[in-house]
């Protein structure tokens, strides 16, 4: 009876100490993988990133600012300001007036 007790007690502190080696050998080689990535160029002279555009909260909801445009301070008609954003393009302002 003392025999299985022993081989018990044994069994336990060693699948106690098991995962406590996983863990730190698994948290090895994951930091070993990622800081591996960290020595080459930087992002943007060998990646391209999706397009994400510009939000702008206009009077008509806040909507994607298209290509080429950006947002700026909506006015009123009379140069008041409205508190939301316009889109402009070039000349051109979309979803309402600015200065």
């Amino acid at each position: 009876m003392k025999t299985l007790f022993a081989v018990l007690a044994l069994a336990a502190l060693g699948f106690a100490a098991l995962p406590a080696n996983a863990a730190s050998t698994h948290h090895a080689r994951h930091h070993r993988h990622h800081t591996a990535y960290r020595h080459h160029a930087p992002a943007a002279a060998g990646h391209a990133y999706a397009y994400q555009p510009q939000i702008a909260c206009t009077v008509a909801g806040c909507n994607p600012v298209p290509r080429g445009c950006h947002p700026e301070m909506g006015y009123t008609p009379d140069g008041t300001p409205t508190g939301f954003d316009v889109a402009v393009c070039g000349n051109t302002t979309y979803y309402g007036y600015r200065r």
